[in-house]
């Protein structure tokens, strides 16, 4: 069983930093193509980072600049670095691993999006000033 289990979300204040950690099982995230979403309330799945199977990362031109994706593929982690936080990253954060989903389901609105298919539960992040 595939599973994906998000870590290091929490409170932070506006300006500060925070990193995420996705620690995936019966799965060998190598080769794979990984992303990173997040959902606010009452918001769509927004793709904050992801990154090839080749290892090359492709941000949002709203996420330029603030965060990196990176992968430890030895040890089956991806890891979400966020820097000048604001209010409005004030959302749960999904890792999701493996381009292509099965099934039934959506490419927009909540996550998880057919995009991608092993999905952890997500983690939340809250930013105040």
């Amino acid at each position: 069983e595939v599973q994906l289990v998000e870590s290091g979300g929490g409170s932070a204040l506006a300006g500060g930093s925070l990193t995420l950690s996705c620690t995936v099982s019966g799965f060998r995230i190598g080769g794979s193509d990984v992303a990173w979403y997040r959902q606010a309330p009452g918001d769509n799945c927004d793709l904050v980072a992801s990154s090839s199977r080749e290892g090359v990362p492709y941000y949002p031109d709203s996420m330029k600049g603030r965060v990196t994706i990176s992968r430890d593929n030895a040890n089956n982690v991806i890891n979400l670095q966020m820097n000048s936080l604001k209010p409005q990253d004030t959302a749960v954060y999904y890792c999701a691993v493996v381009w292509g989903g099965e099934g039934e389901g959506h490419y927009s609105g909540s996550c998880p999006l057919l995009w991608y298919k092993y999905w952890g539960q997500g983690t939340q992040v809250t930013v105040s000033t």
